[in-house]
């Protein structure tokens, strides 16, 4: 692999910056080190490869995989889109999601495709479907929760239908709990158009997100440590300043307590067809256990004679994959944030360092803004903020 150490390093080695974590966040933070300020780096990584979840791989059977689920790429940014353009090129991709509901399979989000078939209408135009809506809609007077969302948009029967069951086993918590960001992230349509995304730039890489990773850390700068904590080289090897990727309530050696995350447990399996369902992502909002299944060859455009598919379970151990996003949890991050905003030479970047629940994206245009937080920050003085991004 470019730019891999191997566990014998030198000890006299020093570096300019550890960063802890090979995902999307350091990895876009030691290129630009690297590339643009000329920074010795040094990635660890806990796992035993560099790409983090968005690692994929060749099955035994030749598919190419997602080993942590789907991850499928799409911005409105040109910024994002121009940098990560130097590292791959891309395969045009518009995601489809269906959703199994009363025996069948209908477009998510929630469109005026979705009624219509749902409930045998015939809501001809935007107009007559925002008029639908509106007649099923519950009033809220206050919209904190994500049932409070979901009802005052397209009212209880939907709700339950397509977003109670999904939501409850997704993260373990009933969406009355949930803040309602949680579900408003994908918001019902009133159009026709069954794409789950609706961003300017939809496209996967063409070789795979593995490879753009290995593009992106090739720089004779860069080093990486695989099956690596970092705690365990600190002494080892010298550096000046840290990006860390990792749990932030983790560096503080949970001072305040853990940060609830969720997690997910996947099962994989390989058929001997060359399909297994029309979309690459069926969502179960329903009593099976698992929440989706995903045909990767859909997202890949591979051509196989057999195709692997994987079923998501959501569970409380195991990787943090998600934030919990409930207000006692982000004041607990926030008196974290604040620990991390005295902390001198430390930069905190990513889903997990932030407990924000980010798109690929997201992370990316993040990384990019704290490189010029970096660039402009003297060592020994704590980063001026840590940077949050929005869609």
């Amino acid at each position: 692999m470019p730019g891999f150490v191997p566990p014998t390093v030198h000890h006299r080695q020093s570096f300019d910056f550890m960063i802890v974590g090979a995902g999307f966040a350091g990895a876009v933070l030691a290129e630009r080190l690297a590339s643009q300020a000329g920074k010795r780096v040094l990635i660890c990584d806990r796992r035993p490869h560099i790409a983090g979840n968005a690692y994929d791989h060749f099955d035994d059977s030749g598919v190419l995989v997602h080993r942590y689920g789907p991850h499928i790429f799409h911005t409105n940014s040109q910024r994002v889109v121009d940098y990560l353009s130097q590292f791959t090129e891309w395969r045009p991709y518009e995601h489809r999601v269906l959703a199994e509901v009363d025996g069948q399979l209908l477009p998510m989000p929630i469109s005026r495709a979705t009624v219509n078939e749902l409930y045998g209408l015939d809501l001809k135009d935007d107009a007559a479907c925002a008029a639908y809506f509106a007649s099923i809609a519950e009033t809220v007077e206050q919209v904190r929760t994500s049932e409070d969302i979901v009802v005052s948009r397209v009212g209880r029967d939907l709700y339950n239908k397509f977003i109670r069951g999904y939501t409850r086993k997704q993260w373990g918590l009933d969406p009355s709990q949930l803040d309602a960001s949680v579900c408003a992230r994908i918001a019902p349509r009133v159009n026709d158009d069954r794409r789950y995304f609706t961003d300017s730039f939809q496209a996967m890489p063409k070789y795979g997100f593995t490879r753009l990773f290995e593009r992106m850390l090739a720089h004779p700068n860069i080093k990486i440590l695989l099956n690596t904590d970092y705690r365990e080289v600190m002494g080892l090897i010298p550096f000046d300043r840290m990006v860390y990727t990792g749990p932030i309530d983790e560096f503080f050696d949970l001072r305040y307590g853990k940060l609830p995350y969720r997690s997910l447990e996947f099962r994989f399996e390989t058929h001997a067809r060359e399909w297994s369902q029309p979309v690459a992502v069926v969502n179960y909002p329903n009593n099976h256990p698992y929440t989706r299944s995903t045909e990767f060859k859909h997202l890949t455009g591979q051509e196989h004679p057999k195709t692997s598919v994987v079923y998501e379970y959501p569970q409380d151990d195991g990787d943090p994959y998600y934030p919990v996003p409930r207000p006692e949890n982000a004041d607990l991050y926030r008196r974290y944030r604040e620990l991390a905003e005295t902390t001198p030479d430390v930069f905190f970047a990513g889903r997990l360092a932030t407990y924000k629940y980010y798109d690929m994206h997201q992370v990316v245009a993040q990384a990019l803004s704290v490189f010029e937080n970096i660039v402009a920050t003297p060592i020994g003085v704590p980063a001026p903020e840590l940077v949050s991004v929005t869609r």
